[in-house]
Parts: structure tokens; sequence; C-alpha cells
């Protein structure tokens, strides 16, 4: 399905509304891995224990602050039902995060429309490559990053390979 751009719109995040907007669906994203079950469940209470996460939260902001990073949402009216983020992993290398679309809105192109869009930011802001992951169930996130031109790979960053083995790794050279 197509979006609708008349009533989905996206921007990056700016003000202290949008940061509380971007950590509400990040907290839904969460609950959604946790919904996975089993060793997800488990991998994901091991990594971002709810205090952790927490803490991470209240960070998100400065975390993915410009130009080092960005934070993007999607808008229907003045709710917002997705959001994904970027930062820098090291010079010239981003790595997106959360891209999370909440169930209003599923299957109508926001995730799509999400991820060209902080592909297309990371471009403009000098990045020569993109990194990211996604869990192993999440087909139809797969499905979005092969079509868009994400390659797959190993890890890029150090974890238990019993956990790395739930992941998906990509990368997309700029």
């Amino acid at each position: 399905m197509d979006l609708d751009q008349e009533t989905v719109h996206l921007r990056e995040a700016v003000t202290e509304a949008d940061f509380d907007a971007a950590r509400a669906l990040c907290w839904a994203y969460r609950d959604v891995l946790l919904g996975l079950g089993g060793r997800d469940a488990a991998a994901v209470l091991h990594f971002y224990p709810e205090e952790e996460y927490s803490r991470l939260m209240a960070a998100l902001g400065r975390y993915h602050a410009p130009p080092e990073g960005a934070i993007l949402l999607a808008w229907k009216g003045d709710r917002a039902v997705g959001c994904g983020m970027v930062h820098t992993l090291s010079p010239g290398v981003a790595e997106i995060k959360r891209v999370y679309v909440s169930d209003a809105v599923r299957g109508q192109g926001v995730g799509r429309a999400v991820m060209e869009a902080l592909i297309t930011l990371c471009r403009e802001r000098g990045f020569k490559r993109i990194l990211m992951d996604t869990g192993r169930k999440l087909q139809s996130a797969i499905a979005l990053y092969d079509q868009l031109g994400f390659v797959r790979r190993g890890p890029y960053y150090e974890l238990p390979e019993d956990v790395a083995a739930l992941l998906v790794f990509f990368e997309m050279e700029l």
C-alpha cells in the first residue's frame, strides 16, 4: 500500500514534546520485542532491562542530536505513529536504530517512508555507510531492508553468539 501523504507526514524531532512522542513509540517497540517471547524477549531484558532502557529514553534527544544523529517521527494528524533514529558510530558511519510503526498505520508505507528519509538524511549529513540490525522474527522489516538495497552482513558489534543468532545485520554503502 502507498503512504497517504495527506494524512501522514515526517519531521525531525526538535521539541521536548517530539522527544516524548519518540519515547512513547520506543517503549511500544520494546513491548513488541518482548512480545516475541522466548530467547528474543530474554535478550531484550538482558540488554535493555527497564531501568537501563529508562535511562536511554531520558537521554534520547542527546544521544541522537544533530548533526551526529537524528530522530524522525511520522505523524498522522497530531499523533506520532512511527519513528526511526540515526546516530554516528564512527566518522562516516551511521547506525539506524529503533525503526517502529504503530499498528494504526502498519501496512500503509510508513516504515518505508521513515527508512527512505533516514537514508536521505544520512547522505545529506555526509555519512558514507549505514549499519543496522533487526530481529530475525521481524520478517516485514527484513523484507523492507532487503528491498531498500541493504546488504546482509555479520555482526558489527560484539555480542554473544546465541544473541547474534537472533538478529539479522545489514549495511548500505552511500
